[in-house]
């Protein structure tokens, strides 16, 4: 979300994706590929970089779990069975977002903190440029096996005693 509006000329540019081996991991030539696409900030790695991503999957750890911002705020989401469903609000107040997940707030971000942690993985988003605090917004498209279902989606404004 908060994607800045350079996203729309990504639309045509797929940028690289992952061949798999035998085993169904991303073989080595393709994952080099992959990576100079995130470099460049190709396709959906214009996302990637370019805006914030409330993971929906579980993860290993609390900043790639359901409901983290993905690398930059952790989740305290309690892991779920695959296949139930989840009621997540992802709730943007100025430069901070709050997630909740089943009623619950898992996740809060402030991108002006100063204890970001650093990005580790090449696949993490960059921590600069600043996002900017209105843009759009996306679905998450990570893999070919992997299946999310959505069953709402909506988006309203908030009224102005909250925002502030």
């Amino acid at each position: 979300m908060r994607i800045a509006d350079r996203i729309l000329e990504q639309a045509g540019q797929p940028g690289a994706t992952f061949e798999r081996d035998a085993a169904g991991k991303p073989a080595k030539e393709s994952a080099q590929k992959m990576q100079s696409s995130a470099e460049r900030e190709e396709g959906p790695w214009f996302a990637v970089h370019r805006g914030y991503e409330v993971q929906i999957a579980d993860g290993v750890d609390p900043f790639h779990s359901t409901g983290a911002i993905y690398s930059l705020a952790p989740s305290s989401a309690a892991s779920k069975k695959a296949g139930e469903w989840r009621t997540m609000i992802i709730t943007l107040a100025g430069d901070q977002i709050f997630v909740e997940l089943d009623g619950q707030r898992i996740t809060t971000f402030d991108p002006r903190s100063p204890n970001l942690p650093p990005q580790k993985q090449w696949y993490e988003p960059k921590r600069e440029p600043k996002r900017p605090e209105a843009g759009y917004i996306g679905l998450q498209n990570h893999d070919p096996g992997d299946v999310v279902w959505f069953k709402e989606v909506s988006v309203r404004r908030l009224p102005s005693a909250v925002a502030k």
